[in-house]
């Protein structure tokens, strides 16, 4: 990634609390070459096997459900009183398997614009931030 993306994914995710705290696990894509199919497929078993057991899963889909920051606030004091770990999935370059896509709870549209990785990736952790701050009533986020 460069550097602005580590830059700005480290920057929100040291803003996070010890109990909201935001752990990145970037996996290296798959080879390319072949059936786009096969290496989506391919992703895929290695993605749904780096979500942590009994995660709550967030696939980042254009074609997901839009939030409103206010909305990913009270999600995330929900998803807070389920006690589960959240994983949230980013996609490659080819975007997401459908097996990915359907293992998840929740699809969340960022955009319906196509997204960089990097760029979603820092987008992601700025809204968790800023829904973080909403959350205790600080100032951080003004409508």
């Amino acid at each position: 990634m460069p550097a602005w993306v580590d830059a700005g994914f480290t920057e929100y995710s040291g803003r996070m609390p010890r109990e909201a705290r935001v752990e990145l696990v970037a996996l290296k894509p798959a080879p390319r070459g072949g059936a786009t199919q096969r290496v989506l497929d391919a992703e895929a078993e290695r993605i749904l096997a780096a979500v942590p057991g009994g995660s709550y899963k967030v696939v980042l889909d254009e074609r997901g459900t839009p939030v409103r920051t206010a909305e990913l606030a009270r999600r995330m004091a929900r998803w807070r009183e389920n006690g589960r770990d959240i994983a949230l999935i980013v996609g490659g370059a080819d975007g997401l398997a459908d097996s990915v896509k359907q293992a998840a709870d929740f699809l969340w549209s960022l955009s319906p614009l196509t997204l960089p990785h990097g760029l979603a990736r820092v987008l992601v952790v700025e809204q968790l931030y800023r829904a973080h701050t909403i959350l205790h009533n600080h100032p951080y986020h003004r409508e």
